[in-house]
């Protein structure tokens, strides 16, 4: 359930409270609890449960007794009891809840071990405690770098700074036993704080940083599972999943918890299957077994002198020749019990919702074959047209005859001085018969006009 920050905004658009796991409510947190008994009162003479549930980074949450008897609600920052100091966390659920809670985590609300909570946290120690957060990435990064200096295998995967600050939190992982007495020395020489280091798995490790799996949506250790299962690569062979490391593990280098989501699905449909070792027996020769359809119920068979053709049986069928072996007899062949396939037919998606192609209003690109072919050919037929006006001629007619351009050449096709006879010679250049139209036809002398269908007499 989301905060009233964290809700859309009038666009529709994710407003996001921006508190990055504080906000007021605290449900952008792992695994919150919804406080359904909040608005309820107690019977008369009932005391509240004096234990409330606190989380600190990453989720790490504790439960403490409120012996001060403090009004505490969801949200409250409180300065709880740790050791040396103090530490400073966020009160995440109060009242009979807790209880259930602790219940649920095996743990006794009755014993003498539950630490206390001091007080509700005064400006100074938000100040103190928020600016030892604010340090933590620097400390990770200078503590990865004295661990490389000392050779040491291992991985400082997280800082955790006490609410005081009197106490800096180191989780490594690490294949091996690591011996760091002497990194150790340098951290509290260099930070100048108690250390304390503590052994993580690396699937922990990746609960404690969270991150985006290959399925697109954020892991599921990090955001609602709580208990790691061990994981099989068994679990993948039931699956009939392909056995790729690469595929098959997540960010922890480990496999995949999804991998046991589906599995008592498979186990169960797999009861009903015959053993995938099993031989049939028939007068052609024995057939194994190749592949397996756990949900349609089919098996594929092959001869052992021929493996290319394969057989679709069906579990029914493949229990009838079974049973027949038991009794020492076989059966004519494989082909007396295959199934036909029928082949499905291709789905064409194709223009399914009246669509055209996504490129119809691109402009086709206009290519210059042609062109570039063109003037080719004429600076082969032409070795000297470069040093005469037919070059500037065959581009801007677009290439036309050679005859053409040779009588431009010789002087055939000087324009006419007879403005009857304009237009005769069509590789004449419109700029110079412009300027002859305008020597012979003066201003103040009108044209002489002819038209085509009128009897000349």
């Amino acid at each position: 359930m989301a905060c009233q920050s964290c809700s859309t905004s009038d666009g529709g658009a994710p407003k996001g409270c921006k508190n990055n796991g504080t906000c007021g409510t605290d449900s952008c947190n792992k695994l919150t609890v919804f406080d359904w008994l909040a608005n309820m009162s107690l019977p008369n003479g009932e005391t509240p449960f004096d234990c409330v549930e606190v989380r600190f980074k990453n989720g790490r949450k504790d439960f403490y007794r409120n012996t001060e008897k403090l009004t505490l609600s969801i949200g409250d920052i409180v300065a709880t009891e740790a050791s040396p100091g103090h530490d400073v966390g966020i009160v995440t659920l109060t009242g009979e809840l807790v209880k259930i809670q602790m219940k649920k985590k095996g743990v006794n609300h009755t014993g003498p071990d539950i630490a206390k909570i001091y007080r509700k946290a005064s400006q100074k120690d938000i100040d103190i405690w928020s600016d030892a957060r604010d340090k933590e990435a620097a400390i990770q990064v200078k503590a990865r770098e004295l661990a490389i200096v000392h050779k040491l295998e291992m991985k400082i995967s997280d800082v955790e700074y006490q609410g005081d600050g009197s106490k800096v939190t180191f989780y490594y992982t690490a294949n091996d036993r690591v011996d760091f007495r002497l990194l150790i020395k340098d951290y509290s020489r260099v930070f100048n704080t108690r250390i304390e280091m503590k052994q993580v798995g690396l699937r922990q490790e990746a609960s404690r940083l969270g991150g985006i799996g290959s399925c697109g949506r954020e892991l599921c250790c990090s955001t609602w599972l709580t208990d790691f299962r061990s994981v099989n690569t068994s679990a993948a062979r039931y699956q009939q999943l392909s056995l790729n490391p690469q595929k098959l593990a997540g960010q922890c280098g480990k496999l995949k918890s999804c991998l046991n989501y589906e599995l008592d699905t498979y186990m169960d449909a797999l009861k009903g299957f015959p053993d995938f070792e099993t031989k049939l027996k028939t007068e052609k020769g024995d057939a194994i077994c190749q592949k397996q359809d756990i949900f349609k119920g089919l098996m594929w068979f092959a001869y052992t002198d021929n493996f290319a053709n394969w057989h679709v049986l069906s579990i029914e069928q493949v229990k009838e020749i079974v049973a027949e072996n038991k009794q020492n007899k076989k059966v004519s062949s494989l082909e007396d019990f295959a199934l036909e396939t029928v082949s499905e037919p291709e789905k064409d998606f194709n223009n399914a919702m009246g669509q055209e192609s996504l490129t119809r209003f691109d402009q086709p690109k206009k290519s210059n074959k042609n062109r570039n072919k063109n003037r080719n050919k004429n600076k082969v037929s032409n070795p000297n047209s470069g040093k005469s006006q037919g070059q500037t001629e065959a581009k801007t007619n677009g290439g036309r005859s050679n005859d053409a351009n040779e009588r431009q050449r010789s002087g055939e096709g000087k324009p006419n001085k007879n403005p009857q006879n304009q237009g005769a010679n069509p590789n004449q250049n419109p700029g110079k018969k412009q300027k002859q139209n305008n020597k012979q036809n003066p201003k103040n002398k009108k044209p002489i006009i002819i038209k085509k269908n009128e009897n000349k007499e």
